[in-house]
């Protein structure tokens, strides 16, 4: 039987888990940007008999650019087609990871499931030190005052630093505004103390209103469409390619295969500060 002529409730699934990042990579969990997903995420919200859109999410952040691009394509189509969102974290949605978590009406999460990093972090190396040690000489030609802006091979200067900072507040105050938007009169807490990149765990996250309830996909839309619902996977799938490279990682040239174990050592450091 067809799943589409069926009168019973459908729930589109899109999964958003792995880093957000503008290009796609070769790490073991992927990357969300825009450009991979806005196929799936328009063809959930066309679908014909869809009754409501649940986003999995599992993500440490990553783009800020790209959280607002996909959250702004979901709010987008969630008003047109009149189609609510639901959002289910599953092990994390931090930092950029909560800001697409906000793109839906409701915010579900387990008790254990870790919530926030609602902040912005810039992190770099300064070489200055190592490149004497081995008797390099720093040769920098450019127009502009502010081209070699933290240049990790000369000393850090205070004006970087200030506009650095000027940047990450502009930033930060924009993931404020979004949640505020999003979240309004649900938020209990003072900004300090729900804005200052903390992050907690999902029972803690919905005393302070930053999610809705404590609850799995299934368990919650069977509860809301009745025990008949079901479910459809619009989820991007993996191509063949990375398929391919990612179980047997040979018969590529060595630029690729480098270019992934870095993604899989940067991915690793990443996740592993949340303890995932």
């Amino acid at each position: 039987m067809n799943l589409f002529i069926s009168k019973k409730p459908i729930v589109a699934l899109i999964k958003l888990a792995g880093i957000i990042s503008t290009e796609g990579r070769l790490g073991a969990r992927g990357a969300l940007n825009l450009n991979d997903l806005s196929d799936s995420i328009t063809k959930a919200f066309t679908q014909k008999n869809i009754k409501a859109i649940a986003l999995l999410i599992n993500s440490p952040g990553g783009s800020p650019v790209q959280s607002a691009l996909i959250s702004n394509r979901i709010r987008e189509l969630a008003i047109e087609k009149e189609m609510p969102v639901y959002c289910f974290i599953e092990d994390l949605a931090a930092s950029g990871g909560y800001w697409l978590s906000c793109a839906a009406d409701e915010i579900y999460a387990m008790e254990s499931s870790i919530v926030g990093s609602i902040g912005v972090i810039s992190a770099g190396f300064g070489a200055v030190q190592a490149i004497k040690k081995i008797g390099i000489e720093r040769r920098v030609y450019s127009e502009g005052k502010n081209k070699g802006l933290l240049d990790p091979f000369l000393p850090e200067k205070k004006e970087d630093v200030v506009q650095i900072k000027n940047i990450q507040k502009d930033l930060h105050n924009q993931f404020i505004n979004w949640i505020k938007l999003r979240r309004g009169k649900r938020l209990k807490g003072t900004d300090e103390k729900l804005f200052n990149a903390g992050i907690w765990s999902g029972k803690k996250a919905k005393e302070l209103g930053l999610i809705d309830g404590i609850g799995d996909y299934y368990s919650v839309m069977k509860n809301i469409f009745g025990k008949d619902v079901k479910f459809k996977d619009f989820s991007k799938k993996q191509s063949w390619f990375k398929q391919r490279f990612l179980s047997k990682n040979t018969g590529y040239n060595s630029d690729i295969i480098v270019r992934s174990v870095i993604n899989n050592i940067e991915e690793r450091f990443i996740w592993s500060k949340y303890g995932l």
